[in-house]
């Protein structure tokens, strides 16, 4: 990059980033979620802390296969098995998730997809109503700047399209999977902190 990038854009992008790596997104639906799957989902993350030395490495090896886009916030959990397959901590997590409840690793995940979707979309109705039209704005900025490369522009506008895909997909959250999560949100950012 010749230049910085405008205040305007670097806050949009980071606001997204930071947004989009505390929350994730939802796929499958197959029953309700109750209070105590929720607990017990929350539960299972904090628990999943313990594993996080035998996380390290793999997580060096994801990225280093990182190609710069966006992973898809609709299926971060289950997507994140298979990242996780063949390496020695998924039999390790698969016996803490079944500790806590759950019949296997990808009922846990689809599960954890489905929570964080309802996370998600409780997040985004306390943004801003305008987030979209500044989300907009920042890609015209993005494609306006004489100092980005034209890889440059197209490696912020796969990212902030892949922010407002993740927006979207927040928006098509179930209303019962919302209710169900909306008492649980404090102990979900608490989790995501450990």
């Amino acid at each position: 990059m010749r230049g910085p990038l405008p205040a305007s854009i670097r806050t949009a992008v980071i606001t997204t980033l930071f947004t989009l790596l505390a929350l994730f997104s939802a796929g499958a639906q197959a029953q309700s979620l109750s209070d105590q799957t929720i607990s017990s989902f929350i539960d299972s993350l904090k628990a999943a802390e313990q594993l996080e030395p035998e996380f390290e490495d793999l997580s060096n090896d994801m990225d280093s296969q990182n190609d710069g886009t966006m992973p898809d916030f609709s299926r971060i959990f289950s997507d994140s098995l298979k990242e996780l397959e063949g390496h020695q901590a998924y039999g390790q997590l698969e016996d803490l998730v079944q500790d806590h409840g759950f019949g296997s690793l990808e009922e846990w995940a689809a599960t954890g997809d489905r929570i964080f979707q309802a996370w998600m979309a409780i997040e985004m109705e306390q943004q801003s109503p305008a987030a979209q039209e500044e989300m907009s704005a920042a890609m015209a900025e993005i494609e306006n700047n004489p100092n980005m490369t034209a890889q440059q522009k197209a490696q912020m506008r796969a990212m902030m399209e892949g922010a407002m895909g993740a927006m979207q997909s927040a928006s098509n959250a179930p209303p019962a999977d919302i209710k169900a999560v909306r008492p649980h949100v404090d102990a979900l950012r608490e989790a995501g902190n450990y």
